[in-house]
């Protein structure tokens, strides 16, 4: 079984107020995209892909020994369209892929571990991350169908108010089966609140097709969270050094 890790780290970041691209920001002395390739590699994975633009040169740079390759989205899309960059290295090869995202830096090796585990012993198309939050504000919903399945991920600028009271989240973790993954990107439409190609719609279209789409449940809501914001990178050191204090 083929097992790709394929990390988004393009986009601008310009909620951090710098030019910088924001999986470089510095966390404890170590960029952010350095936290989640360690996570990467305690893991089974056999490759591992990044996806850059935004001062992808840079990127390039502060990652060139972490044995990784890369691909170029050069146009903000949406996260659809950045993993259809990785095609020409993945499209017909089989197994599966983790797609995670470069500004989630307390991700751990045994959570990825277990969600592989759990996607290819169901034998599933897809496998989402999602975690229960009291406000769910700001994140994409789950929304699972009678058996438990996930029936698809509504944004919350497109969300209804009635999908807005879930409290189920994606996390924007995934692992998917690279061959029908990329038989459905480039079926993807750009009609929705955010003008973008959402990865999250492969969702629906799987569910069309009939495959089976898992929830992988995550109790450490830190885990899934994204740094989108010098108070929220701040918030992950107090996090890292009261563990530290408590370790």
């Amino acid at each position: 079984m083929n097992r790709t890790a394929l990390i988004l780290a393009a986009g601008e970041g310009t909620r951090m107020e710098s030019s910088l691209p924001k999986v470089l920001h510095m966390l404890k002395g170590r960029p952010l995209l350095s936290w989640v390739l360690d996570a990467i590699d305690e893991t089974g994975f056999d490759r591992t892909i990044v996806v850059i633009g935004h001062e992808g040169k840079r990127v390039q740079e502060a990652v060139a020994n972490r044995g990784v390759e890369f691909v170029w989205q050069r146009e903000q899309k949406g996260t659809g369209h950045a993993v259809l960059q990785a095609a020409p290295l993945l499209a017909r090869r089989g197994g599966s892929v983790a797609i995670l995202s470069g500004d989630v830096p307390l991700v751990q090796a045994e959570t990825l571990n277990s969600l592989l585990a759990e996607h290819e012993a169901a034998g599933a198309s897809a496998t989402v991350m999602t975690a229960e939050f009291d406000d769910p504000s700001g994140y994409g919903r789950i929304i699972r169908s009678t058996d438990g399945m996930i029936d698809r991920i509504v944004e919350q600028k497109d969300a209804s108010e009635t999908e807005r009271r879930v409290k189920e989240i994606n996390s924007g973790t995934y692992c998917f089966a690279v061959n029908p993954l990329y038989d459905v990107l480039p079926t993807l439409g750009m009609d929705n609140a955010g003008g973008e190609y959402y990865l999250t719609d492969v969702i629906a279209r799987f569910r069309e097709r009939r495959l089976a789409v898992y929830p992988f449940v995550v109790e450490d809501v830190w885990e899934i969270f994204g740094i989108n914001t010098k108070k929220h990178l701040s918030l992950v050191e107090e996090r890292i050094a009261g563990e530290e204090t408590n370790g």
